[in-house]
C-alpha cells in the first residue's frame, strides 16, 4: 500500500477513532482532529507518522487553521475523510430548530468548509480523495430521523455535483453510507427532541426506541469499515457510493427499486408536460 496522508475529522470515537487505529497499523501518515485533542493525543506521542490536532469543523477560521497546520507539517493531502458528525432523534413537527439547525452546521455545512479548504490543495495536487462518511439515511428517509436524513441527503447532493466537477482534475469523491453500526451514534452522540407528540407513538417514537434499544449491539464493525475505507482509497477508480454493510445495501437497494418503479408508472404523464402536449391533457 503506497504512503499517503490522511486528514481525518472526529476521530475520538466511532467511525474516525477506528480508521485511524487501522491506518496507524499501515503505517500511514495520519492527521487525526477532534474537537477536543485531549482525547487523541496519545496516538502523536512517539509516532512521528500522527499529528493531531483541535477542530470544530463549524468555525471556519478553525478549519483553514487546522489545514495549514496539515500541510505545513506533511507537506501535502491525500484523503479527506469528513467523519465529523451526529445524529438527531424526532419526528419533524417535534424537533427543534435550533438544535437541528446545529446539527446541520456539523453534518452539512461543516463538511462543506473542509471540503472547499482542501480543495486548493488536491487541485494544486492534481489529486486527492474526499471520502465522506454519509449514512444509508441520506438515500432513504426513515421516522424519527428526518432532520438528520435531510443533512446527510445534503451532503449527498452536494457530492454528487462535486464529483463531476473535479473528476477532470484527478480529484475522486465517494461516500461511505452506512446502517448500523457499534458506535456512539444512537448513545451519547445524539440528540432527541425534547417534547413529544403521541401521534407519533407508532412510527418516530416507536423507530427511535429501536434504535437506542439497539446501541451498542449493531452487527456493523467499524474496525471492519476502516479496512474498507481504506482499500476504497487504492482504488485507481473508486466508487462514488460505498453501501456499508448488509442493511444498508438492502435498504438502499429497495429504495432506487420503489422510485424506479413509482417512476415507470407515471411516465406517461411525466413524458406530457412540454409546450405541444395541451391535446393530452384535454
Amino acid at each position: 500500500m503506497a504512503e499517503k496522508v490522511w486528514f481525518v475529522t472526529g476521530t475520538s470515537s466511532g467511525f474516525g477513532h477506528a480508521l485511524v487505529e487501522e491506518l496507524i497499523a499501515k503505517k500511514q501518515r495520519v492527521v487525526a482532529t477532534a474537537r477536543h485533542v485531549d482525547q487523541i493525543n496519545k496516538w502523536q506521542q512517539d509516532n512521528e507518522n500522527v499529528y493531531t490536532s483541535s477542530l470544530d469543523v463549524t468555525d471556519h477560521d478553525n478549519v483553514v487553521r487546522t489545514v495549514k497546520e496539515a500541510i505545513d507539517h506533511f507537506g501535502r493531502i491525500d484523503v479527506l475523510v469528513n467523519n465529523a458528525g451526529w445524529g438527531y432523534f424526532g419526528s419533524v413537527e417535534e424537533s427543534e430548530e435550533s438544535v437541528v439547525r446545529a446539527m446541520m452546521d456539523t453534518n452539512f455545512w461543516g463538511a462543506a468548509d473542509v471540503i472547499r479548504t482542501v480543495l486548493p490543495v488536491f487541485r494544486k495536487q492534481a489529486s486527492g480523495h474526499i471520502i465522506n462518511i454519509s449514512s444509508v439515511g441520506g438515500i432513504t428517509g426513515s421516522p424519527a430521523f428526518g432532520f438528520y436524513n435531510a443533512s446527510k441527503f445534503a451532503l449527498e447532493g452536494l457530492s454528487s455535483a462535486l464529483a463531476k466537477e473535479v473528476a477532470p482534475l484527478g480529484i475522486h469523491v465517494t461516500n461511505v453510507e452506512p446502517g448500523p453500526f457499534r458506535t456512539d451514534w444512537a448513545g451519547r452522540s445524539h440528540k432527541s427532541a425534547a417534547e413529544t407528540i403521541d401521534d407519533y407513538q407508532q412510527t418516530a417514537h416507536t423507530a427511535s426506541n429501536k434504535i437506542e434499544a439497539l446501541s451498542g449491539s449493531q452487527a456493523g464493525s467499524p474496525e471492519l469499515a476502516a479496512k474498507a475505507i481504506i482499500k476504497l482509497s487504492t482504488l485507481s477508480q473508486p466508487p462514488f457510493h460505498f453501501l456499508t454493510g448488509v442493511n444498508a445495501y438492502q435498504r438502499a437497494t429497495q429504495a432506487y427499486e420503489e422510485a424506479l418503479t413509482e417512476f415507470k408508472k407515471y411516465q406517461e404523464d411525466s413524458s406530457h408536460i412540454d409546450y405541444g402536449d395541451e391535446d393530452y391533457w384535454a
